[in-house]
C-alpha cells in the first residue's frame, strides 16, 4: 500500500488540476473485497478435502467433482457476468455476486450430502465467476490511466490476500480441533467452520457496496449523462469532466447497444469472423490455469501430503504459498504501470517453464513407500518445496495480476462486456478441466506426468506473449481499439 500512496503522492503533485484520488482508491478498494472473496472461496475447498470424503464417502472422481463444482459455476457467472453488467450496471452485478456470497458460504456448511454441497458451490461459483470479471473491470472503468494497473493489481493482492486468509483460518481451525474431520464448536465440523467464516467479509461487502457509485462509462452506454457527469465530477475533478465525457462519446459514437455479434468484425476480409483482438483475450485467460496454479491453491494439502508431508505441514505449507503470494504481488505493484504488462507475462512464463520443470523432476525422483504413498529423499523433498513456491512467486509476480489487468482494459468501451464475458467463460473452463483433471492424472501418470504438462503449457505461453500480447500500458480505455 506504500508503494500506491507514493505513486498518488507524485501524480497530485505532478498536476494541479488531479482527480480526488483519496476517493478513487476508496471505491476501488472495495471492488477489491469481491476479489478478496473470489480468493478465499477458492481457496477454503484445499482444507476441507478430508472432511468431504468422510461426510460424502467419496471417491476419487466424487471428490474431484465436489471440489471442482464450484468452477462450473464460475464458467457461467463469468459469462454471464459481462453482457448482465452492459445491462443493469457493473455495481449491481458486484451486489448480486456478495448475495451469492454469502449464501453459498453458510449453504456449503451446512450442506448434509454431495447434491446439496454441489449446489451450494456452483452459487458460489456465480459469485466467483461475477466477482472475477467485474471488479478489475470496475476498477479500470473508474481508475486514471497513469495507475490503473497498480489498482488492479491491488485486486489481485486481495485474491491472494483471501486465499492466504483461507488457508490461516483452515490450519487454525483443524489445529484447534485436531483436525478438519473432528468436532470443533456448536457440535459442527472443522471443515464446516471453514466455510462459514467467509459469511463476515461477504456480508461487509454487501454494505460497502451500497455506497460506491456506478461505473461512468456504463453511465454513458447506457445514455445516462448526466448520472456520468455527476460520477466523473468526483472521481476527476471538475477540470476533467467535459474532456472525459467527449473521449467516451466519441469511443462508442455509432455504436449500438453493446451485444456479442460486436465480438465479430464488421468489415474487410475479415468480415463475420471473431476479433482477433478477443482470441488475445481467451488465449490470456486460458493460458493463466493451463500452467496448474490452481492444482496448487485447491489441492495443495492433498499434494503435499501424497509425497510424504503430515495434515498440519502441509496446511502450513498452504500458508508459505500465500505469503510468497502476496510479497509476489507487491512487487508486482510497484512495476506494472513502470515497465508494463507484456514484460511482466514473459518474465513469468519463462520462469513458470523453469520452476514447473524442477517440480516435475523432483516428482520422478519419488518412491513409494511401504504404506503405498510417495516418499521423496531429503534433497528431493526440499528441490520440489522450493521450486513449488518459486513457481507461485513468478505467477503472482505475473501472470495472476496482468492477465486480470489486461482483461479490464484490453477491450474497446463497446465490447468490454462481452469480451470479458468469452475470456472468463474461457477462464474458468480451463480452470475447471484442470481442477478435474488432477485427481485422476495423480493416480494414473504421477505427480510427475502432471506437471510434466503444465510445464509444456507454460512454456507455450512464452510464444504465445512474444507475438500476440500487444502493451496496454499508460493508454486511456477510450484508446483501446481491438
Amino acid at each position: 500500500m506504500q508503494a500506491i500512496e507514493n505513486s498518488l503522492d507524485a501524480l497530485e503533485q505532478g498536476r494541479p488540476d488531479s482527480p480526488p484520488l483519496a476517493f478513487v482508491v476508496l471505491i476501488c478498494s472495495v471492488a477489491t473485497i469481491g476479489g478478496f472473496l473470489f480468493g478465499f472461496d477458492s481457496g477454503v475447498i484445499n482444507g476441507t478435502v478430508g472432511g468431504l470424503q468422510q461426510a460424502f464417502n467419496s471417491d476419487t472422481a466424487g471428490t474431484g467433482f465436489n471440489v471442482a463444482s464450484m468452477l462450473l459455476g464460475c464458467a457461467v457467472g463469468a459469462f454471464f457476468a459481462g453482457r448482465l453488467a452492459d445491462l443493469w450496471g457493473r455495481r449491481t452485478l458486484l451486489i448480486i455476486s456478495a448475495l451469492l456470497f454469502i449464501v453459498s458460504a453458510w449453504g456449503s456448511g451446512v450442506a448434509s450430502n454431495s447434491p446439496e454441497f454441489v449446489f451450494y458451490r456452483i452459487l458460489g461459483g456465480l459469485a466467483v465467476g461475477v466477482a472475477s470479471v467485474m471488479s478489475p473491470a470496475y476498477i479500470s472503468e473508474v481508475a486514471p490511466a497513469a495507475i490503473r494497473g497498480r489498482l488492479i493489481t491491488i485486486n489481485q493482492i486481495a485474491l491472494i490476500s483471501g486465499l492466504f486468509m483461507a488457508f490461516v483460518s483452515n490450519y487454525w481451525l483443524a489445529k484447534t480441533a485436531g483436525s478438519a474431520v473432528n468436532e470443533w464448536w456448536m457440535g459442527f465440523s472443522a471443515w464446516r467452520w471453514m466455510f462459514w467464516v467467509e459469511i463476515a467479509p461477504a456480508t461487509l461487502f454487501f454494505l460497502a457496496l451500497l455506497f460506491i457509485p456506478e461505473s461512468p462509462r456504463y453511465l454513458m452506454i447506457s445514455q445516462q449523462t448526466s448520472k456520468a457527469t455527476d460520477v466523473l465530477r468526483r472521481l476527476y475533478g471538475e477540470e476533467e469532466v467535459q474532456r472525459k465525457l467527449n473521449a467516451i462519446r466519441e469511443s462508442v459514437a455509432g455504436d449500438r447497444n453493446p451485444r456479442m455479434a460486436d465480438l465479430l468484425e464488421r468489415s474487410g476480409r475479415r468480415a463475420g469472423k471473431i476479433r482477433k483482438i478477443v482470441w488475445v483475450g481467451i488465449g490470456l485467460a486460458t493460458f493463466q490455469q493451463l500452467v496448474g496454479i490452481n492444482v496448487v491453491f485447491y489441492y495443495g494439502a492433498v499434494l503435499w501430503q501424497a509425497v510424504g508431508f503430515s495434515e498440519a505441514d502441509a496446511l502450513l505449507i498452504n500458508i508459505i504459498s500465500g505469503a510468497v503470494s502476496i510479497g509476489a504481488c507487491l512487487i508486482t505493484l510497484t512495476l506494472i504501470d513502470r515497465i508494463g504488462r507484456k514484460p511482466l507475462l514473459l518474465i513469468g512464463s519463462i520462469g513458470m517453464a523453469i520452476t514447473l520443470g524442477l517440480v516435475a523432476f523432483a516428482f520422478t525422483r519419488a518412491t513409494i513407500g511401504a504404506d503405498g504413498s510417495l516418499q521423496l529423499s531429503q534433497g528431493m523433498g526440499l528441490l520440489a518445496l522450493v521450486a513449488a513456491n518459486a513457481y507461485v512467486f513468478f505467477f503472482n509476480g505475473s501472470w495472476g495480476p496482468a492477465m486480470w489487468t489486461m482483461l479490464g482494459e484490453m477491450f474497446p468501451n463497446q465490447i468490454r462486456g462481452s469480451g470479458l464475458a468469452i475470456s472468463g467463460l474461457a477462464q474458468w473452463v480451463a480452470n475447471f478441466a484442470i481442477t478435474m483433471t488432477f485427481p485422476i492424472l495423480l493416480t494414473g501418470i504421477g505427480l510427475a506426468g502432471a506437471y510434466g504438462i503444465y510445464t509444456l503449457f507454460a512454456v507455450l505461453s512464452i510464444a504465445f506473449v512474444i507475438y500476440l500480447v500487444h502493451e496496454t500500458r499508460g493508454l486511456e480505455l477510450e484508446q483501446m481499439r481491438g
